[in-house]
């Protein structure tokens, strides 16, 4: 793609989630909406190839539809009872069809059928971009009406994200699948606690996008796209597969991982709420997420791929990708966890 089509894209794209992070009227959070979905279209469309063709077309039809619910949702909220504000919602036929529709856009279940799907047909770099920047603005909106919405709800959105997430997972053997359900789970943990401390929500999404960035770019790195590509890892790099390892561990939220504090605080937090039971089933649901995490490491760490290809190796083609971004985010992913008393103090302030 052109570098300065390029450079306007990735602009649009942030111009629209800065947009709906700054509004409170229901018309400028619609739009930041709609700019942040046209900007990434032909991004996800540029490899043209039929599969990404089809990829980009069940993503941009998912994203209208949540689109024109909102902008429905808001209407009738502004017909009924005269307000336009975000904060404002109040109606619960508005209320709930908002909390549909950005659950639509998010991935969340019930309405998650279309997230594997498109993700399968996307390049790991794009793939990434929708498992991370594009969940920051329906976030946004959500943290924003949560208030107003039935917490029963958002308790059973939740956990049937986190069931559906971890049970989906189980029999697939394409990674991109795999990461799409893992998404599916955390979003849940998120939705699960959004009620009762929004700060949790914050601080699991922030988590959540570093380990998924270093878990997209060491595929990246490795090429791999399946899981009997990535058991060829250990022989290119023992390093990285066991970073890699250790990164999937942090995502099912093993200790001493950074992935074990936003689930650990999210449970004790729902302890505190009387939802012991919401607590217990959560904790079960993430043992199913955690078998194909195992599954993984694994496939990394514990086989080596028999190579009977007569082409060049795959590790002896030249490295030219740079390991900054994957050095940072990598360690982040997997030390923050002593960090937990300073962010609980933060987050009480």
């Amino acid at each position: 793609m052109n570098p300065y089509v390029l450079t306007i894209l990735l602009s649009s794209l942030g111009l629209g989630t800065v947009l709906t992070f700054a509004s409170s009227h229901w018309l400028l959070a619609w739009m930041g909406l709609e700019i942040n979905t046209l900007a990434i279209i032909p991004i996800m469309a540029q490899q043209h190839h039929p599969r990404a063709i089809e990829a980009t077309t069940k993503y941009f039809l998912t994203q209208a539809t949540a689109a024109a619910m909102i902008l429905f949702a808001s209407t009738t909220n502004a017909w009924l009872m005269g307000e336009w504000e975000i904060h404002q919602l109040s109606h619960p036929l508005a209320t709930t069809t908002v909390m549909l529709a950005l659950a639509l856009k998010l991935g969340l279940a019930p309405v998650h059928f279309w997230l594997p799907e498109v993700l399968q047909g996307l390049e790991l770099t794009t793939g990434l971009i929708l498992s991370t920047w594009q969940k920051l603005a329906p976030f946004a909106l959500m943290i924003q009406v949560a208030p107003t919405i039935n917490s029963s709800l958002l308790v059973a959105i939740g956990l049937l994200s986190t069931l559906v997430g971890g049970w989906g997972g189980l029999n697939q053997t394409q990674l991109r699948k795999i990461l799409a359900y893992s998404s599916i789970a955390h979003l849940g943990w998120m939705v699960l606690i959004l009620q009762f401390a929004p700060s949790l929500t914050l601080l699991s999404l922030s988590l959540y996008i570093i380990m998924t960035s270093s878990a997209f770019l060491t595929l990246k790195t490795n090429n791999a796209l399946t899981i009997n590509t990535l058991a060829t890892s250990w022989t290119k790099s023992p390093t990285l597969a066991t970073l890699a390892a250790l990164v999937l561990l942090s995502l099912g939220g093993l200790p001493p991982l950074s992935g074990f504090m936003p689930k650990w605080l999210i449970l004790q937090e729902l302890t505190k709420q009387g939802l012991p039971l919401s607590a217990t089933l959560a904790a079960m649901t993430a043992l199913l997420s955690l078998y194909f995490y195992l599954r993984l490491c694994y496939a990394l760490t514990l086989t080596i791929y028999p190579n009977t290809l007569t082409a060049t190796a795959p590790w002896r083609l030249n490295f030219t990708m740079i390991t900054l971004p994957l050095s940072i985010i990598t360690i982040l992913a997997l030390g923050l966890l002593p960090l937990t008393p300073a962010v609980t103090a933060m987050l009480a302030l």
